[in-house]
């Protein structure tokens, strides 16, 4: 088992790290920047250390900030938490080369899994169903117009290194197609430094469903069942549940063996999710694998009684899974919404301030993980996610129920302060929502109407 970690993160899963380190007698060393200074949760870890201004690339992006801050205080590992260093493979193999473990796959798996080019060879090789599409990446506009016209529109433009929904366009004829190409690869370049896209048939009106996959070092790798995450605009998730609603128990199963398929081939270790497209009839496509853990890992962990923090913990210490597939028991259903301080009367513009009243939802199957408190400050440099309320019920009605009478007690007040509490609320009334048939376009459409 691991000694002591440094967590080269902020926020909410700085803390969620803190906590399983501590409940498994690991000692963890948090780092901040000078906007952090102050935040309730530096006051767990076990030892908190400055590593620069408030901008991301001067301190929780700055490499030699962070393995300094490691070196400085002798851990053994350092765990990513998700966005900024996550899905660095540079950054592992600094990691590597100091002698510090990082807590996630090798760099090599992450420089393959985040090119999703090269992901999408690997799960033809896994065979693992992908979108038709290029064989790689797309040089030219032209090229990508023959691409097009060989698979049909409407296509879409993706950026080979990215994420989010940067570097992303939809075309559907060829005029479209080339005018954003070039801004396709314009925007590639300005958010991942590599220009690089690749061409896919559009699938319309999909389901974005993901598989969370555990692997350790010793060979053995598992699923912990499903996400459903289609609830989403402009390709950032807002509600996450499992288990989906779109999904038999014998697509469950088609799924989740492609999903550990594909993280063979990669040679994964650690905790990731493979993401899939779902179709109307049923199909379902490789999208990419996400070499972290995610936002809404507690809707897995809620369902299956696995504490997946803690495993990557473990995992990185050498420890062999304790469960095989077989043993996986998934029972209830989760539901997660994503607090975010941000106001969507307004398109969704950020709404930092001081927090002057917080109140926080209880009962049971409530479960809120945050940073925050009250007379916190929300500072302007980063996300806006201030917290996750995960709810979770014997079936997906009762878990809704809990959603809405949890999301009325949540109060998060302060000077021009706004959340997505009550868009959250608005969703859980819809009835497409009530009855399951929603699709990555829902909240688009529901923000137009």
């Amino acid at each position: 088992m691991l000694r002591r970690i440094l967590i080269a993160n902020r926020g909410e899963i700085a803390l969620r790290v803190i906590r399983a380190c501590h409940e498994l007698g690991i000692e963890a060393v948090a780092v901040y920047s000078t906007a952090d200074r102050g935040s309730p949760y530096l006051d767990l870890a076990d030892e908190a250390i400055c590593i620069g201004p408030p901008e991301s690339a001067r301190s929780y992006l700055d490499i030699p900030r962070i393995i300094s801050a490691a070196e400085i205080a002798d851990v053994e590992a350092i765990h990513p938490g998700y966005g900024f260093l996550a899905e660095n493979a540079h950054f592992a193999e600094v990691c590597a080369s100091c002698n510090i473990q990082f807590i996630g796959p090798p760099a090599e798996v992450i420089a393959s899994c985040g090119n999703k080019s090269k992901a999408k060879d690997l799960a033809r090789q896994a065979g693992v169903p992908v979108v038709p599409g290029s064989d790689g990446p797309v040089d030219s506009v032209e090229e990508a117009v023959k691409v097009a016209r060989g698979i049909g529109y409407p296509v879409i433009i993706k950026a080979a290194a990215g994420g989010g929904g940067r570097g992303m366009r939809v075309a559907s004829n060829e005029v479209s197609l080339r005018h954003g190409f070039q801004q396709a690869q314009s925007e590639a370049a300005a958010a991942f430094k590599d220009p690089t896209v690749y061409i896919e048939k559009f699938v319309e009106n999909p389901r974005h469903v993901e598989f969370q996959i555990l692997a350790d070092a010793h060979g053995r790798v598992i699923h912990l069942g499903e996400r459903d995450c289609s609830i989403q605009r402009r390709h950032q998730k807002l509600i996450e549940e499992s288990p989906s609603p779109a999904l038999t128990p014998e697509l469950r199963e088609r799924m989740g063996e492609a999903a550990v398929a594909f993280a063979r081939e990669a040679g994964y270790v650690n905790a990731g999710t493979v993401e899939f497209l779902l179709d109307r009839e049923g199909n379902f496509y490789f999208i990419e694998l996400n070499a972290r853990i995610q936002v809404e890992h507690p809707v897995t962990e809620e369902v299956s009684g696995v504490d997946l923090v803690k495993w990557q913990l473990r995992v990185a210490g050498g420890e062999a899974l304790a469960l095989a597939q077989e043993d996986v028991d998934l029972q209830g259903h989760a539901i997660e919404f994503r607090i975010n301080a941000e106001n969507p009367e307004r398109n969704f513009a950020p709404t930092p301030g001081r927090i002057e009243q917080l109140v926080l939802p209880g009962g049971p199957g409530v479960r809120v993980d945050t940073h925050v408190c009250a007379g916190y400050t929300i500072p302007r440099h980063y996300d806006s996610m201030i917290a996750k309320l995960i709810v979770t019920g014997p079936t997906r009605e009762a878990a809704i129920r809990t959603g809405l009478r949890a999301l009325g007690e949540l109060r998060v007040e302060g000077p021009g302060i706004a959340t997505t509490v009550p868009l959250h609320r608005e969703i859980l009334a819809r009835a497409e929502f009530v009855n399951g048939q929603v699709d990555t376009g829902f909240l688009e459409r529901y923000l137009e109407s």
